[in-house]
This record gives C-alpha cells, sequence and structure tokens, in this order.
C-alpha cells in the first residue's frame, strides 16, 4: 500500500512538472491588456420632473435616520450629489437626475461605440469615460430594444478599439472573458466558459443568445465578451437571477447580429425587419405525428393575421414551415430570427407542410412597425352550457353576440375542463376553433359534431386542436387513454 501510494505521488508530481500541463491553463493579461483600453464606461442622466409638495423624508436634521437615508438614497435628500433634487416651495416641480452606469466598447478609431440599448435608454445625457481618464459627451446615433444594441459616437480620433471575432466559430466549453463596470468599478476583468449557444429566451426571440457562465453584475451591460484570441464575439447583455445578482448563467448578444443592426442604426437610425404576420408554436412529438409529420420540425403556423404577408400569400393556421428561405427551420424559435433578418418587400421562398406534404410558396415581406401595440383583450359572456363529453370537456356553442365581439365565424367555449384528468391544457375560456382529423383540419361547428369527431377516433388517440386564448391562437393536445 505505502509502494502504491508513494507511486502516485510521484506520478502526480511529474503531471504538475509537465510544461505542456501549464500552458493549458488559461492567461488572460495580454489579451487584457491589449483590449482593455477599447473597453469604456457609460454614465448616463435622465432629468426627471416631479412635484415638490411635501419633504420626501420628513427627519429632523440631527436625527440618526436622516442619515441613513443619506447614504442610502443620495439625491432623495435635499443637498447630496448624485440625484440631485432642485429645492422647491411645496407645488412648485422640482428636477431629479436618475443617474445610471454602463459599459460599452469602441469599434473604430474615429469614436463609434456599442453598447445595450437599456444603457442609453431615456437619457438626456450620455457621458463616456476611457481608461486613460478622459471623458467625453456622446450622441446616440440609435437604439433598438428588440435585440438591446444601441450605437453611440464620441468626437475623438485616434482611439483605441477591439478587433470583432465570429461567434459561430464558438464552442461550447470555450473560454471566455468579460471587461465592463459591475456596480461602478471600471475596467473589470471576469471569465468563465461558453455554456450553450443560440439559446432563445421569454421575449428575446430575435437575438440567438450565447449563454455563459462568466461572472456578470449591473454596470456590466453593454459591455464586450471576448474569446481567448481577443476577438469580441458578444455583448453582454443580462443574466437569469432571482437574487438581482449573478447567480452563475449570463447571456450575451452575438457580435455579428450586433453589428448588422449597428450598420442599420448607423445609416438610417433605426432597423428595419422583415414580416410575416403569424402566431407559431413550436413542433412537439405529438403534434408531428397528428399532421403526418415523420419527426418533430419546423413552426407551426397557430394563426395568421388577416391582410398581412402570410395571409397574401395563402399560408393558413395549421400550415408547418419547414424551410424559409432555402434553410430549414428545425426548431419554431429560428423563425423570428431568419424572417425578421428579411429586407421588408423582398420575395421569400417558404416549404410548408400541409395535409401530409410539402408545398412550395412565396411571401412577399411586410414589415415589423417600430412600436407593436397588443390588441386589446374583449371580455369572455358565457354561454349555456352541455353535457360533458368523453374527454371530460364541458362545452358550449358560440352565441351570435360572441361571434361578432370576437370576430369568429364558428368555435365551442370551454366552459369546464377540470374534469379532463390532466391530459389536457384547456382551461375554461378557452375557445376550440378546429380539430386535427386524419391530417385534416375541420373547422368546430357544434358540440355534436365535436363528439361525433371523437366518437370516430380511437379512446387511446392523443386529439389535437386549434384553440383560442384570449388574442392567441395555439395548438393544444388531449392525451388519449390507453386500454
Amino acid at each position: 500500500m505505502r509502494k502504491f501510494c508513494l507511486a502516485f505521488a510521484a506520478t502526480f508530481f511529474v503531471f504538475l512538472s509537465v510544461p505542456g500541463q501549464a500552458r493549458d491553463l488559461p492567461d488572460f493579461t495580454e489579451l487584457v491588456e491589449m483590449q482593455g483600453p477599447a473597453v469604456v464606461n457609460i454614465s448616463t442622466t435622465q432629468i426627471i420632473k416631479k412635484s415638490a409638495q411635501a419633504p420626501l423624508f420628513p427627519f429632523d436634521e440631527n436625527d440618526p435616520a436622516q442619515e441613513l437615508f443619506r447614504r442610502f438614497f443620495p439625491g432623495q435628500v435635499p443637498g447630496m450629489p448624485g440625484r440631485q433634487g432642485r429645492p422647491g416651495q411645496p407645488g412648485e416641480p422640482r428636477e431629479y437626475k436618475n443617474q445610471s452606469l454602463g459599459s460599452g466598447f469602441i469599434i473604430s478609431a474615429d469614436g463609434y461605440i456599442l453598447t445595450n440599448a437599456h444603457v442609453v435608454d431615456g437619457a438626456d445625457e450620455v457621458t463616456v469615460k476611457l481608461t486613460d481618464k478622459r471623458e467625453f459627451k456622446a450622441k446616440v446615433l440609435g437604439a433598438d430594444k428588440r435585440t438591446d444594441v444601441a450605437l453611440i459616437k464620441i468626437e475623438a480620433t485616434k482611439l483605441p478599439f477591439t478587433q470583432l471575432g465570429d461567434p459561430g466559430k464558438l464552442k461550447v466549453g470555450e473560454w471566455v472573458v468579460a471587461i465592463g463596470s459591475p456596480f461602478g468599478f471600471e475596467n473589470t476583468v471576469t471569465a468563465g466558459i461558453v455554456s450553450a449557444k443560440g439559446r432563445s429566451l421569454t421575449q428575446e426571440n430575435f437575438v440567438p443568445f450565447i449563454q455563459t457562465d462568466v461572472p456578470i453584475n449591473p454596470g456590466n451591460s453593454g459591455g464586450p465578451l471576448f474569446n481567448m484570441r481577443g476577438e469580441v464575439v458578444g455583448i453582454n447583455s443580462q443574466i437569469y437571477s432571482r437574487s438581482g445578482g449573478f447567480m452563475g448563467l449570463s447571456f450575451a448578444i452575438p457580435i455579428d447580429l450586433a453589428m448588422e443592426v449597428q450598420t442599420q442604426l448607423k445609416q438610417n437610425g433605426r432597423v428595419s425587419r422583415g414580416r410575416m404576420g403569424v402566431v407559431i408554436q413550436e413542433v412537439s412529438k405529438e403534434l408531428a405525428e397528428s399532421f403526418g409529420l415523420s419527426k418533430a420540425q419546423g413552426a407551426l403556423i397557430s394563426s395568421v393575421e388577416t391582410g398581412a404577408a402570410a395571409d397574401k400569400a395563402g399560408i393558413v393556421s395549421g400550415d408547418i414551415i419547414l424551410k424559409f428561405d432555402g434553410k430549414p427551420v428545425i426548431e419554431s424559435s429560428e423563425l423570428p430570427r431568419q424572417v425578421g433578418a428579411t429586407k421588408p418587400g423582398s420575395k421569400i421562398p417558404v416549404q410548408i407542410w400541409r395535409r401530409g406534404k410539402p408545398i412550395e410558396m412565396v411571401v412577399t415581406m411586410g414589415e415589423i412597425p417600430e412600436d407593436d401595440t397588443l390588441a386589446v383583450k374583449r371580455d369572455r359572456k358565457p354561454s349555456e352550457p352541455v353535457k360533458t363529453n368523453r374527454f371530460g370537456l364541458l362545452l358550449s356553442p358560440l352565441t351570435a353576440e360572441q361571434k361578432r365581439a370576437w370576430g369568429l365565424q364558428n368555435g365551442l367555449i370551454v366552459e369546464d375542463a377540470t374534469s379532463a384528468g390532466g391530459r389536457t391544457e384547456l382551461r375554461s375560456g378557452d375557445i376550440l376553433l378546429s380539430l386535427i382529423h386524419k391530417g385534416t383540419q375541420v373547422e368546430l361547428k357544434s358540440v355534436a359534431q365535436f363528439n361525433e369527431l371523437v366518437g370516430m377516433m380511437d379512446k387511446a388517440e392523443s386529439i389535437t386542436m386549434l384553440v383560442r386564448r384570449g388574442e392567441v391562437q395555439t395548438f393544444v393536445i388531449i392525451k388519449g387513454v390507453p386500454d
């Protein structure tokens, strides 16, 4: 046993002594020395006008509580720096300066800088501070909230600037480095690895995020993410956190996407994107089987906007987009990015799956408006329920008034789905629009028709239906019960 321990110790010592092993460990010093000067600190000021009605903190000047609020709420107490308030009489307007910090990086020697849109959003004044302590007032040339990318400009020349890399060549597990100003601590360096690529986040379907475990905190926003060659591969944008601080998940915008956005911002001050006018959902294994697809792929169209590009091209609810502009659509999350990257007015070939076979179509792309507005939801008016069916659903037909209110010709309201035994995501208030029967989408016009259709199906067979929930349409499955 003693001989084994000695042999192991000798082997371990030799392993540590091999010169090649040490070179495998990351060394960020050269990267930071070369690229650090191109990373900037960004501070913004937003002037907020409020009525000065009464003292915000009614403490005596010598009260210890007054000092507490001075420390933790600077500027809320008159006379303090930071968020400063101009003294005024009750009822008179008072100005407050709301200040925030972020990061950015220089992409050209003549002063063009990339950062996050949320860093400069609503700012009345933007100040850029370099590592050599020089400060410049910056002009916001444009900001795109959908990708969270902003382009700003300072009047200076011969500035250090970053080299850009190819995010497509990044590998999961590869080392990456962030430089920024977390909590205002300028030029802070943190490192980690790429955790995943092409990550989709809720409400962020235009960006295939680079996921890392690099420590990112408030103030890092807008700063660069470097690969080990010292090239910028992303813009640090957001973190996943339940505490407000870093919890091991950070997300960066791929630099190639950011540069496409900045080109449009530089030329037009805004970003123009293609639009089809559809609502899509993921194709699950069960849905693929319902529509006769051999495997789960593509983007299932749950609803089509009347008069939009897809509607004019002949695309209908229940179609599955398999290819867009010649590129396969493997995951539904890929389609919004592909569509958004097209030029409005361009004619794009699209392959769809309909009634068990592929169909080729051409869509003339529309344009996403700068400010999308959500339609106002209408209140559902209950109607007289009927008996439940074998799925335990309590259904009733739409009344004439409901059809007019919701702009529908037919449909069935789910009055109660609690008896479905947890086999479906249906809930009270949903409207059943159609049912997939033998690969064909059948419009639902009556409860009797629904019961007749499901009665012809095997009890173990899952049933796919197009459902309207509020202003959104989606396909929902009721799982069958095996014998």
